[in-house]
């Protein structure tokens, strides 16, 4: 059994999968943020979408400079690409708190 060298070696560094779980949840974190503002303003249709769009590449952008000081090869296997992925999860929870905030602001 031959040991990973290289960039597929930090893959499994586990400082690094501590570090992804961090960032996942900075990434759910902002989803939420972001359906409630769109759900507080009453954004309908694809201005709604367009927020979670925005949210998403302000969040990858702040982790990709802050966090992978420029290198997210060193935390995921592709580069920027994988980092701006929202994940489906993520859109799923920006739509429910998105619904949520509109629906309470009708109350």
């Amino acid at each position: 059994m031959a040991l990973a060298t290289g960039p597929d070696a930090q893959l499994y560094f586990a400082p690094n999968i501590v570090h992804n779980q961090c960032l996942t949840s900075v990434k759910f974190i902002s989803a939420c943020f972001a359906g409630a503002v769109a759900g507080i303003l009453g954004l309908e249709n694809w201005r709604g979408f367009a927020l979670f769009a925005g949210s998403v590449f302000l969040t990858s952008s702040v982790i990709y400079a802050v966090n992978c000081k420029g290198k997210p090869t060193r935390y995921f296997s592709g580069s920027f690409g994988e980092l701006v992925n929202p994940g489906q999860d993520n859109i799923f929870t920006f739509i429910l708190v998105w619904t949520l905030f509109y629906g309470m602001r009708e109350i």
